[in-house]
């Protein structure tokens, strides 16, 4: 019973680990255009996986917080993370490539 409870403990923290990982993934994009009004960035961006987007593509994003189209313009190369929420893929957090 012990080893079970071991094996448990120890898939609960590894699927725990992966799915944090997962959910902090960098990816890496260009910003190809910006609308203040409606909330949204285009990025176009190399394969996001923990999207499940294996290919390059370029998309729109909501963003979580509006002030994050405010640090950037169009042609900025940037990392962001992304979420797909209930109302569409949402960029969580988003910063100027270095």
């Amino acid at each position: 019973m012990k080893q079970i409870t071991r094996i448990a403990a120890a898939l609960a923290l590894t699927l725990g680990l992966t799915f944090a990982a997962a959910q902090g993934a960098s990816i890496s994009g260009e910003v190809k255009k910006i609308d203040e009004g409606a909330g949204k960035i285009t990025l176009k961006h190399g394969p996001a996986k923990n999207l499940g987007m294996d290919e390059p593509m370029t998309m729109v994003y909501r963003v979580k917080d509006p002030a994050l189209l405010k640090q950037v313009k169009v042609g900025d190369k940037v990392t962001f993370e992304a979420e797909e929420a209930p109302s569409g893929y949402t960029v969580t957090k988003m910063e100027k490539a270095k």
